[in-house]
């Protein structure tokens, strides 16, 4: 009965965000206005950790399985992509890359932030 519980609260999260999606007149996809909306409830204690760690480490376990069928397209429509192959994986080579050093400029500001605030707790 816990995993229903987790799964309909994310699902609850995402069906508003679709919700949002229909309603407001933004070029924002549903799927960040549910993430948004689960964060806010998370950031709020609305919605606790444990309601949704479960199911949430269970589909971050599966998300590389959730490619496969992106990659089949891919490889289906390889013909189209024949022409514009150099760009498209110059592209995402750079991109993956910016990605990449945002990310982990980000998680290292965030744990010299958490170790300077212990310091001053000390």
């Amino acid at each position: 009965m816990k995993y229903v519980k987790e799964i309909a609260l994310i699902l609850g999260a995402s069906l508003a965000g679709e919700f949002l999606n229909q309603t407001l007149p933004l070029p924002v996809p549903a799927g960040v206005y549910g993430l948004f909306l689960l964060l806010a409830g998370l950031l709020t204690g609305i919605v606790k950790i444990e309601h949704v760690d479960d199911t949430g480490n269970w589909l971050l376990d599966t998300m590389p399985l959730m490619f496969v069928p992106v990659s089949v397209g891919l490889m289906e429509s390889f013909g189209e992509l024949k022409g514009i192959l150099l760009p498209f994986v110059f592209i995402s080579f750079i991109s993956t890359v910016i990605v990449m050093a945002v990310t982990g400029l980000l998680a290292e500001w965030i744990i010299k932030r958490k170790m300077k605030n212990k310091e001053t707790e000390v």
